[in-house]
C-alpha cells in the first residue's frame, strides 16, 4: 500500500472527511533523482538542515502598517496612522550578534538599523525615514516611522512601504516589502454599499483603534496591550482581529460568523500578538459626539466609532490617559436614539496589515543579502503516472530555491516568481520502513538557498500511511487508541484507492 501525502499549515491536525476540509487524489512519487552538485556538499547541507530542525535559530522581520492612507495635500503632511511599525524576533538575531562579536568588531557593529520609505521610483535616503531600534522586555527590537506621508503630486492609487535593513558596520541584511496600501482622500461620508466593498470592514479581518483628542495629532492613543492588560500607547499600537458574532446564542457561546460589519453588530475584539480578548461589545457610529444607536450601515476605513459593552446600561470603552476605562453615556433628552459620549470614547477605525519574512542565517556564511525572502501562501499537490508533483504558490520565487521536506531535498523546478514546482519524495527518503507504520508523520517545508541560506513556513507535509500489512508482520504501533480511530475512519472512507492527498482548504 502507497501512503498518502497531507500538505497543510503547521500545527493542523488530522481529521476525517467532511470537517471542513478537502481531498484530492493524485498518484504517488515512487523514485526521485537528486540534483545536488556534489555528494559531499549535499551531505553537509543536510546535515547542516538537521541542526537547524532540532535547534532553530530564526531570524524574523515583522513589518505592521494600516491597509489605507490618506492623501496629503499641498503644504499639509498627514502622517499615516497608526505609524507602521517594525519589530524583529527570534534567537537568530542574537546568535549573529555573537558571530559579529567573534569577529572583533564589537557590540556597535551588531546593532540594526534601518530605513523605510514608499516604493516610488528613484527615491532617495533623504526621502525615507531612519529606523533606530530599541529592545524591548521580550527582547523583540522595534521601531516605527512616524513621519511617513504620501503628497498629492503622487498619482497612485496603491503603493507599497520599503524597508532596508543594515548592520552599523555597513553590511546590508536585506530589503523587505509591505503589502499593498490604498490611497484615499478622505473617510467617507456616504453610507457604505456592499457592492464596493473596498473600504468595508469584514469579519475576521485585522483593525487597529486610535483616539485623539480635541483631533490633535499630539495626543493621539492607541489601543494596545501590556501586561495582559489592554492599555491606551502614545508609541506603539496592536493589530485587533475583529469578529462578527451570532446575536441569537449566548454571551458564554459566542459563535463566530461570516459578513461584512455593520453599525448595532455585536463583535469581539481579540489582540492578534497576545491573543487577549474584550467583552462582547455593540459598534456604535459617532457623530458630533453622539453615538447613533438606529444606524445599521456598513463600516467604512476611519470612521468614529464607539463600543458598547454588550448588555451594560450604556457603558463603552473608553481611555483615560493611558488607561482604558469603561465610561457611562448620558441619554439624550430630545432624541432617544442618541447617547452623549465624551472624547475618550470615540474611537477611529482602520483596517491593517501584517506581513512577517523569517530566514536562517546560522548554518551558512552569508555573503550577500537574505532578500528577496520567498513568502508561502498556499500548496497545491498534483501529479500522473509515478510522480506526484507539489507547486508551491507565494511571491518572491527565484531559480535559487530549493524545495526541502524535513531534511531531504526535493527535485525542484522554478516556475516564476509566484510558483516553484517540485517532485514529492518517496518516503522511504527519511530513512525508515514506514510500509507497516500506522500513524502519520508530518515534516516541515522549507525553501532553502544555493549559499545555505534557510528560509522555514507555516507549511508541513503529511505522509500518511495505510491500514494494511502482510499476514505474519508485525505492525508497529506507539500511539493512543484515539488515534487508530481516527485512521479508520479514514481507511474505510477511501479503500477504494491507494493514494490520497489531504489538503487544507
Amino acid at each position: 500500500p502507497s501512503p498518502p501525502h497531507q500538505a497543510g499549515h503547521g500545527g493542523s491536525s488530522l481529521l476525517p472527511a467532511g470537517l471542513g476540509r478537502s481531498w484530492l487524489w493524485c498518484p504517488r512519487a515512487r523514485e526521485i533523482v537528486s540534483c545536488r552538485p556534489k555528494p559531499c556538499q549535499g551531505s553537509l547541507l543536510q546535515d547542516s538542515v538537521r541542526r537547524y530542525l532540532q535547534l532553530p535559530a530564526d531570524q524574523t522581520v515583522l513589518i505592521l502598517h494600516a491597509k489605507v492612507a490618506q492623501k496629503s495635500y499641498g503644504n499639509e503632511k498627514r502622517f499615516f496612522c497608526p505609524p507602521p511599525c517594525v519589530y524583529l524576533s527570534g534567537p537568530g538575531w542574537k546568535l549573529k550578534q555573537e558571530q559579529i562579536k567573534a569577529r572583533d568588531l564589537g557590540e556597535a557593529g551588531f546593532r540594526v538599523c534601518g530605513y523605510m520609505g514608499l516604493d516610488s521610483m528613484g527615491s532617495s535616503l533623504m526621502e525615507t525615514q531612519k529606523l533606530s531600534f530599541e529592545e524591548q522586555p521580550d527582547a523583540k527590537g522595534f521601531s516605527c516611522a512616524k513621519a511617513l506621508y504620501i503628497s498629492d503630486t503622487d498619482k497612485r492609487k496603491h503603493f507599497r512601504l520599503v524597508l532596508k535593513l543594515f548592520f552599523s558596520n555597513g553590511q546590508e541584511i536585506g530589503t523587505f516589502h509591505s503589502k499593498l496600501i490604498k490611497v484615499i482622500s478622505k473617510p467617507s461620508q456616504k453610507k457604505q454599499s456592499l457592492k464596493n466593498t473596498d473600504l468595508c470592514i469584514s469579519s475576521g479581518s485585522k483593525v487597529s483603534l486610535f483616539n485623539r483628542l480635541r483631533s490633535q495629532t499630539v495626543s493621539t492613543r492607541y489601543l494596545s496591550v501590556e501586561g495582559g492588560a489592554f492599555i491606551a500607547s502614545a508609541r506603539q499600537w496592536a493589530a485587533f482581529t475583529l469578529h462578527l458574532a451570532d446575536e441569537r446564542c449566548s454571551r458564554s457561546e459566542f459563535p463566530l460568523r461570516e459578513g461584512y460589519i455593520r453599525y448595532g453588530s455585536v463583535v469581539q475584539l481579540v489582540c492578534t500578538a497576545t491573543g487577549v480578548t474584550l467583552p462582547p461589545l455593540i459598534i456604535r457610529k459617532v457623530m458630533k459626539q453622539y453615538a447613533m444607536l438606529d444606524v445599521d450601515e456598513p463600516i467604512s476605513q476611519l470612521h468614529k466609532c464607539a463600543f458598547q459593552l454588550q448588555g451594560s446600561d450604556r457603558m463603552y470603552l473608553c481611555l483615560s490617559t493611558d488607561k482604558v476605562i469603561q465610561f457611562q453615556a448620558s441619554p439624550c433628552p430630545k432624541e432617544a436614539n442618541r447617547e452623549l459620549l465624551n472624547d475618550g470614547s470615540c474611537w477611529t477605525i482602520i483596517s491593517t496589515e501584517t506581513v512577517e519574512y523569517t530566514f536562517s542565517e546560522s548554518l551558512a556564511c552569508i555573503r550577500e543579502p537574505v532578500s528577496p525572502v520567498p513568502l508561502i501562501a498556499a500548496l497545491q499537490l498534483t501529479g500522473g503516472g509515478d510522480v506526484a508533483m507539489l507547486e508551491v504558490q507565494g511571491e518572491y520565487f527565484h531559480a535559487h530555491l530549493k524545495v526541502w521536506f524535513g531534511d531531504v531535498e526535493a527535485e525542484t523546478m522554478y516556475r516564476s516568481p509566484k510558483s516553484l514546482v517540485c517532485v514529492v519524495p518517496d518516503v522511504s527518503a527519511f530513512g525508515s520502513d514506514w510500509r507497516w507504520l500506522r500513524y502519520p508523520i508530518t515534516v516541515p517545508l522549507l525553501l532553502i538557498r544555493d549559499d545555505g541560506l534557510i528560509y522555514s513556513s507555516s507549511f508541513t507535509f503529511t505522509y500518511t500511511p495505510e491500514q494494511s500489512c502482510i499476514p505474519g508482520q508485525q505492525v508497529l504501533s506507539d500511539v493512543p487508541q484515539d488515534s487508530d480511530k481516527l485512521l479508520d475512519s479514514i481507511h474505510q472512507e477511501f479503500t477504494r484507492t491507494n493514494f490520497h492527498l489531504f489538503m487544507q482548504t
